[in-house]
């Protein structure tokens, strides 16, 4: 899969990016949530905590591509 995503022209860098916009995402939707949202806290937390759980998946993406660069 990682080579398939490398053959297809994704660099580590870009998922790199992808990890710290979804860490800044994560943010925006909390405080969206929170402020526009009549649920509170909680939901608000779900949605930061939701978006949030998709940076390590693009870091983890990001160290395998970088691997498969490296090897090429």
């Amino acid at each position: 899969m990682i080579a398939k995503l490398s053959n297809a022209g994704v660099t580590s860098e870009m998922a790199y990016a992808a990890g710290v916009a979804s860490i800044g995402l994560s943010a925006v939707a909390w405080l969206v949530s929170k402020k526009k949202e009549d649920a509170g806290t909680d939901r608000a937390d779900r949605w930061g905590l939701f978006i949030g759980e998709w940076a390590p998946t693009f870091f983890a993406l990001g160290v395998a591509l970088r691997l498969e660069e490296n090897a090429k």
